[in-house]
């Protein structure tokens, strides 16, 4: 059996440039199509780079020309009348096609715990994982009526060194460091999932090509659980401080800021433990091995290294400021 031929459309961002790496680890001939724009998460030197937007789909006809594919991945694909365009753009031109959706699509607040594949796709409360439950049912509906070869794959709170757990990125960091009050939604207790992207794509780019996924949804997660004070407390640790953590509550926050409250309580408000047995099952001998307390040195690591990236979000910190003196 010759290499695995592989298309990731788009390949440079948090989730998908750990894929990539991996993937090009294991032998497998891969093509990334972008429009070449990352320069944080440079791609290996083995990819075979095709510039075109997926947005515009004679562009990437003209990429790919005669290729045909053993798996065609989009990472980047968040409504269902993007996801038909690529049914109409790859059938036919592979074996496997791979729809990143989202564990947010899963019953929100679940009614039961761990959360299963089997557990019911409905979230009222954003309206992004309602894009992904719907892009999911177009592809049951391809793979019913059409044969068309879909795999479903729900990453839940996926991060890389770059990539703070609480809204606001460096803002919440930079407020550790000056010792100021850091905003944790709730009483902080409520459970939460965290996987480093290394972890996610040893389980992933096994995926790729394997004809027992083919109609089927899979989630891949640690089965390290923390609590959001205990998330906090491991970033002020590598950090060398202690925080100072101010409880508010979810619909507080949500008053205060629409934006920030909808990725509460559409998710991040809701305890989330998952069951990875169905991916071992495919992947046998994977568990998730990288704690996030070496995950929370590499994002203090990564911002402390450059000035440039410690950014603060001006509004937002003002926002904390205001949310920390109604606790005071």
């Amino acid at each position: 059996m010759g290499k695995l031929r592989v298309l990731f459309v788009g390949g440079s961002g948090i989730i998908s440039s750990a894929c990539s790496r991996v993937a090009v680890d294991s032998d497998v001939e891969l093509y990334v199509l972008n429009r070449g724009r990352s320069t944080t998460r440079p791609l290996p030197a083995a990819v075979t780079m095709l510039r075109a937007d997926i947005g515009e789909p004679q562009s990437v006809r003209d990429q790919v020309k005669d290729l045909d594919f053993d798996s065609v991945v989009n990472w980047v694909a968040y409504t269902p009348d993007q996801v038909r365009r690529d049914i109409e753009l790859f059938a036919g031109r592979t074996r496997q096609y791979v729809f990143i959706s989202s564990a947010s699509a899963y019953q929100t607040p679940p009614s039961r715990l761990p959360v299963t594949e089997s557990t019911p796709l409905r979230n009222p409360l954003w309206q992004y994982s309602r894009d992904k439950i719907a892009c999911e049912d177009v592809l049951t509906a391809a793979y019913r009526e059409q044969a068309f070869p879909a795999t479903i794959v729900r990453p839940s709170h996926t991060y890389d060194r770059t990539s703070v757990p609480f809204d606001g990125g460096w803002t919440v960091l930079g407020r550790m460091l000056a010792g100021k009050p850091v905003i944790v939604h709730g009483d902080g207790t409520s459970l939460w999932t965290l996987t480093h992207h290394e972890d996610f794509a040893r389980a992933f780019v096994p995926l790729l090509g394997h004809p027992r996924t083919l109609g089927e949804a899979f989630h891949i997660t640690t089965d390290d659980a923390l609590t959001w004070d205990q998330i906090a407390h491991a970033l002020a640790a590598a950090l060398g401080v202690t925080p100072r953590i101010v409880h508010v509550t979810s619909d507080e926050i949500a008053a205060a800021d629409p934006a920030w409250g909808a990725g509460l309580l559409g998710d991040k408000a809701h305890s989330l433990v998952f069951d990875n047995t169905k991916v071992r099952q495919v992947v046998p001998g994977w568990r998730a091995v990288i704690p996030f307390e070496r995950g929370a040195r590499e994002i203090a690591d990564w911002y402390l290294a450059d000035p440039a990236r410690q950014v603060t979000d001006r509004r937002l910190d003002a926002l904390m400021d205001k949310l920390a003196e109604t606790r005071a």
